[in-house]
């Protein structure tokens, strides 16, 4: 693989390394303190889990959802008035995830079996469930104090002798092992397709991907096992990134996704079910949309009115910014999770040094403008634009 080539498909992993050494210049260092790392997973561990659902919703044909930050605000209210009613948390969170669920049934089914389009449908579910959120509130700011609600999306992980002194080796040994787990699945991807006669990666670009990859992931293991450790919330981005890395890699439904966008008329030809697979990409997204209303409403520990507003252009942002065809058809759970923690490196980063917020705003627009438009000049080059 020439340098060209090698550019191109690893740009966003380049671009990446390229921003966190650009902040850590302008931050005087600040930025790769262990305290801000750890703070970067958390902050955007929303983003991490909504982007997993929002990549379904735009490989269908560059379709999103506009009404996931609603759906945060709408959960996040109905777990904070139930919580503060002395409604225990092991009640609480799988009847707001079934409520969750239920919205993206709602709107799954409008947008897969009526065929309203998904920007209108989701669009009035945004000012619907904002709405209902708002309502259930009461206008006001509920806080969460019940512990077994935090504990469970907020609170580290403590191995007692392991992560009883200054450095909390558990974050490293979890590193170490997901760093190893990666090698082998690397290895194991390389056999199988090389049994089957399937084009692979060169070697040396592909070793050299996996290397950069698990240096980073060491890294910043180590730097978390100098601050608190690992936190339950990252095991819950971890847990959300496998099962849609696997949903979209290795079970042939996830691959329908990449069919009907790709072309949803040979897609019906071929026997696929249309219909049911935007249905349940809108359900997915909901679901997620869920789960990160509970973990925003712990990690704050308050819910208002506001809560997830804009959540939805990061979801998309990151997608996009991670490599998400804005014609649909192309994008994978790795991309997108090198766009999310881009996007939120250049948050924290503006954040640190102080830059104004509504510089932050042009910051951000660019650099999703600058994703697409080289999404778009790159489908042109290989006849795929419209």
């Amino acid at each position: 693989m020439n340098t060209k080539a090698f550019i191109k498909n690893y740009t966003m992993l380049i671009a990446l390394v390229v921003v966190f050494v650009l902040f850590a210049v302008l931050t005087g260092g600040r930025l790769l303190i262990p305290q801000n790392l750890s703070n970067l997973l958390l902050q955007n561990s929303y983003v991490l889990i909504m982007a997993c659902g929002m990549l379904l919703c735009i490989l269908t044909g560059g379709n999103v959802d506009l009404s996931v930050g609603s759906t945060v605000c709408l959960v996040g209210a109905v777990a904070a008035q139930l919580l503060s009613g002395g409604l225990p948390a092991a009640a609480v969170i799988p009847l707001c995830l079934i409520i969750a669920a239920l919205i993206g049934i709602w709107q799954g089914f409008w947008i897969g079996y009526v065929h309203i389009p998904p920007f209108i449908c989701t669009l009035a579910g945004m000012f619907l469930f904002r709405g209902l959120g708002r309502a259930i509130l009461g206008s006001k700011t509920v806080t969460i104090n019940d512990d077994t609600f935090l504990d469970i999306f907020a609170s580290y992980i403590r191995f007692p002798g392991l992560d009883d002194g200054d450095v909390k080796w558990s974050a490293f040994m979890l590193g170490c092992i997901v760093a190893l787990a990666f090698i082998i699945s690397k290895v194991i991807s390389r056999s199988n397709k090389r049994k089957k006669g399937y084009k692979q990666e060169p070697l040396v670009s592909e070793c050299v991907k996996t290397a950069v990859i698990v240096v980073l992931d060491l890294l910043y293991t180590w730097q978390l096992a100098h601050y608190r450790g690992i936190s339950v919330m990252a095991l819950w981005v971890i847990a959300v990134i496998i099962v849609y890395a696997f949903l979209t890699k290795k079970v042939s439904f996830g691959r329908y996704f990449y069919a009907v966008g790709g072309n949803e008329k040979a897609a019906k030809l071929s026997g696929i079910d249309t219909k049911k697979v935007y249905f349940l990409a809108y359900t997915s997204m909901s679901l997620l949309a869920g789960l990160s209303g509970l973990i925003v409403a712990a990690r704050i520990g308050s819910v208002n009115g506001d809560t997830g507003s804009s959540f939805e252009m990061d979801a998309i942002g990151a997608c996009f910014i991670g490599g998400a065809s804005a014609y649909g058809g192309s994008g994978n759970i790795g991309g997108v999770v090198v766009g999310s923690i881009l996007l939120g490196g250049i948050n924290q980063g503006m954040s640190i040094i102080g830059l104004d917020n509504n510089f932050q705003y042009i910051v951000k627009g660019a650099v999703l403008l600058v994703a697409v438009i080289f999404d778009v000049i790159s489908n042109r080059k290989t006849g795929k634009a419209g």
